[in-house]
C-alpha cells in the first residue's frame, strides 16, 4: 500500500508518497495553491488510500481537500520534524566545497526540507 504524506504550509506544502517497505516514490515541495490538483494526480498514479498530514498551519484546509478525494487521513505531531528533515537533508545532500568544514548543524539547507518532513511523518507512522 502507497501512502502519501503531507506537511502543510501557508505558501508551500511538502508532499512525499512512499510504499509499505519506507521507498520514497514521490517527494517535492509544492506551492499550496496547487495542492488540489497535484493531489489529485497522486492519488490516481500510487492508488492513494491514506494520507498522513501534520498538525502544522492550514492543516484543516488540506484535511477537506484529502477527505474529498476518499482518502484515511491520520492527523499527526510534526513536533521536531523539521530538525530531523534538516539532518536527514545533509544525509542524503553531504556538503561539499567549504560546507565541509561547519559542522552541518550550524548550517540550513540551501532548498526547502518540507518534502523530507512529509517522508518522515509517514515513516513514523510505518
Amino acid at each position: 500500500m502507497n501512502i502519501v504524506g503531507i506537511d502543510p504550509g501557508r505558501d508551500k506544502c511538502g508532499v512525499a508518497v512512499l510504499n509499505s517497505s519506507a521507498e520514497i516514490l514521490f517527494e517535492k515541495v509544492i506551492e499550496t495553491a496547487e495542492f488540489e490538483n497535484i493531489l489529485k494526480n497522486l492519488v490516481t498514479q500510487y492508488d492513494l488510500k491514506m494520507a498522513i498530514l501534520g498538525n502544522g498551519t492550514t492543516h484543516k484546509n488540506a484535511e477537506k481537500i484529502l477527505r474529498g478525494l476518499n482518502l484515511e487521513v491520520k492527523i499527526v505531531d510534526e513536533k521536531h520534524t523539521t530538525e530531523e528533515a534538516r539532518k536527514l537533508y545533509w544525509k542524503k545532500n553531504p556538503p561539499r566545497g567549504w560546507r565541509k568544514i561547519l559542522p552541518t548543524s550550524m548550517q540550513v539547507p540551501p532548498e526547502p526540507v518540507d518534502g523530507i518532513v512529509a517522508e518522515i511523518l509517514v515513516k513514523r507512522l510505518l
